[in-house]
């Protein structure tokens, strides 16, 4: 019985203690549901301002534009990660921060050059402070990053050593063979050259991140890694050959400093494409020194002066007016047409067709086309419009001027403005405008619009592969454009140009010498410029040259100042040809090219294993690492001196590669 009682006493205190359990989880579900009600009830958006908006934002994380290349891979502009350096006090324990201040200071005095006391002093305050967000270091390259991040206290990561990263992009050109204003830039606010042009497919999308109030000033990322990632910009491979931009760039600037030029520049464009090969414009900043800033070759009209008698000479022989045996008779060089009078600078006599652009006779052409179009200028002037000579380009890169002819509507128009047209005045161009013209004549009639890109690639995939675009299919006809052809190379064999004129090496090409402000008081400013076309009988490239306000005392004749460089770019691009500007160098053609080049090292990851890529040359690597779908940041340039991760690391898509180059 006795044992019956003390049962029930347990079940009795059991029952007891259940009931009080049940009801207190009541009381507390009872409590919940009323929190759950005021909160119902009151003013959230008003919660959120007062506080999460306050302490609290989502900040755009920016996307890491794409890189831009040369036609062979060769990176022109990338964008390379930098590293800001933040220390958050408040996380690190004052046992780890006391035991390894003193090395730290030792590590950071090294690593920065000033003394430890200037660190210790700065350290130690923002510790007393509890400063959450101290910006240590900025701007911090990969290596830099990489070494301090291993420093004592730093080591321990964000949540127990305080170290904070913020991550930003930085746009660098990875070459010096290709000027800043022909890659150009889009800060956002103004576009120019290259990144301008394909700025739309460089950009990315940028991401977003939490972060968190610290002061009045100051945010930091609460976790950095759980954004919305940034969707990264598409690669661009421009049409710059990097080997005929070099050519091009020395072959000018030792032509501007021997002649005191104020500014110049080239332009070389691929015959069968219209793939703008070299782009080239330099100023002067000071004596002997020429910079690539400012895009003359699109951004300045100017009057073309004697280049221009091809096109007006070629819309005479399309029409049949004149023929291998048209001969006009030039006098002693000088002729009164409308009360203006117009001059050669040589020669006299009677010349034939080839002879009046062989010799640049300004009476000649004036005397053709008004013979045969002064009563009727608009036929005439309907041969520039069908090629194209009234529209401004459409083509990519910004900036690029509209051409200027005086036309009959114009209160410029008078009697003599025919005359003055068809020798190169009374009209405005940029030298792409021209270079184009003269590249559908070397096409055999077929003018294509300049191309200045090649492929767009993202990830490793091709998304765009750029096409020649015909702007006019049939310039003139067949035995015009043969005409015109021989015309100019005529001129290199035995008229103006014939100072550059080389066995090795068939050229065409029309030479110009304008006058500019002629309207002002002073010393006379000239335009020195030669266009043409190699080798005359197969064109692969079209080039024009053109130096501004040469020294006259030094010469302004385009035959003088501005053949030369075209010959010069001409023997040293064109397949199995060396330079033939020395003569010593016309001895032996037979040049084997694949000796002066290093031939390209095949690298793959295999088994997601990352390859030792080290001692290798980057324009050939990085390529191949991103069609291969890896995302690489790098510095300098020429061979890999350093890379990470190292041989052998498992590696996946989404991580970058860090490649240090140096030559």
């Amino acid at each position: 019985m006795a044992v019956q009682n003390e049962f029930e006493n347990k079940r009795s205190k059991t029952l007891r203690w259940g009931y009080f359990f049940a009801g207190f989880a009541f009381v507390l579900f009872m409590i919940f549901l009323a929190r759950i009600i005021v909160l119902q009830n009151t003013n959230v958006q008003e919660i959120k301002d007062d506080y999460i908006n306050k302490n609290y934002r989502e900040a755009s994380l920016k996307a890491a534009r794409g890189n831009l290349y040369a036609a062979d891979g060769s990176i022109l502009a990338t964008t390379v990660m930098r590293y800001d350096v933040y220390l958050d006090f408040k996380t690190i324990k004052d046992t780890v921060y006391s035991n390894n201040i003193g090395a730290l200071t030792d590590s950071l005095s090294q690593m920065f050059g000033k003394p430890r006391s200037y660190f210790r002093d700065r350290l130690d305050q923002q510790k007393k402070e509890k400063n959450q967000y101290y910006a240590l270091a900025k701007g911090l390259d990969f290596d830099e990053y990489d070494r301090i991040r291993k420093f004592p206290i730093f080591i321990k990561g964000k949540n127990k050593g305080g170290f904070i990263i913020d991550r930003k992009f930085k746009r660098e050109l990875a070459t010096t063979q290709i000027g800043a204003g022909t890659i150009g830039m889009d800060n956002g606010e103004s576009q120019s050259g290259l990144e301008g042009a394909f700025s739309k497919y460089l950009t990315g999308k940028d991401g977003t991140r939490l972060e968190q109030r610290v002061n009045s000033s100051q945010w930091k990322p609460i976790d950095y890694w759980k954004v919305n990632e940034p969707i990264d910009g598409q690669d661009v491979y421009t049409t710059i050959d990097l080997r005929i931009q070099d050519i091009a760039s020395s072959a000018l600037e030792k032509q501007l400093i021997k002649f005191d030029a104020d500014h110049g520049c080239v332009l070389v464009m691929e015959v069968a494409t219209g793939k703008v090969k070299a782009m080239v414009n330099l100023r002067r900043t000071e004596p002997g020194i020429y910079v690539d800033a400012y895009n003359y070759a699109m951004k300045d009209a100017s009057e073309p002066g004697s280049t221009f008698k091809t096109v007006s000479l070629l819309a005479a022989m399309d029409d049949g007016f004149i023929d291998e045996n048209t001969t006009v008779n030039v006098g002693n060089g000088i002729w009164v047409y409308a009360k203006q009078r117009i001059s050669d600078g040589h020669g006299g006599g009677t010349y034939d067709i080839s002879d009046v652009l062989a010799k640049s006779s300004n009476v000649g052409s004036a005397k053709l086309i008004t013979k045969y179009y002064a009563d009727k200028p608009q036929v005439f002037l309907d041969h520039l419009k069908r090629w194209k000579m009234f529209d401004k380009m459409d083509i990519e890169l910004p900036g690029v001027t509209k051409p200027y002819i005086v036309t009959p509507e114009s209160k410029r128009w008078n009697a003599a403005t025919l005359a003055s047209l068809s020798y190169g005045y009374s009209s405005r161009f940029n030298l792409l405008q021209l270079t184009t013209f003269y590249n559908g004549l070397a096409n055999k009639g077929v003018m294509l619009k300049p191309l200045f890109i090649d492929k767009i690639m993202k990830d490793g995939q091709v998304l765009f592969t750029a096409k020649p675009e015909i702007m006019v299919k049939k310039m003139a006809s067949e035995k015009a454009i043969t005409m015109m052809t021989n015309a100019l190379t005529k001129a290199v064999e035995k008229g103006t140009a014939k100072s550059i004129f080389t066995p090795n090496l068939k050229m065409a090409g029309k030479t110009g010498t304008a006058r500019f402000e002629y309207w002002k008081p002073g010393p006379a400013k000239y335009q020195a410029s030669f266009a043409g076309f190699y080798p005359a009988n197969n064109p692969k490239y079209t080039c024009i040259v053109m130096i501004n306000q040469p020294d006259n005392s030094k010469g302004f004749y385009g035959a003088t100042v501005s053949a030369p460089v075209f010959k010069e770019i001409a023997g040293k691009t064109f397949l199995k040809t060396p330079q033939n500007i020395e003569q010593e160098l016309l001895v032996d053609n037979n040049v084997d090219l694949s000796k002066m080049v290093e031939p390209a090292v095949k690298i793959a990851v295999t088994r997601n294993q990352m390859p030792k890529v080290t001692g290798l040359i980057g324009k050939n690597i990085i390529p191949q690492l991103e069609n291969q779908g890896y995302r690489v940041d790098y510095k300098g340039v020429g061979r890999i001196k350093e890379q990470f991760p190292v041989e052998g690391t498992i590696i996946n898509k989404n991580q970058r590669i860090y490649l240090q180059l140096q030559n």
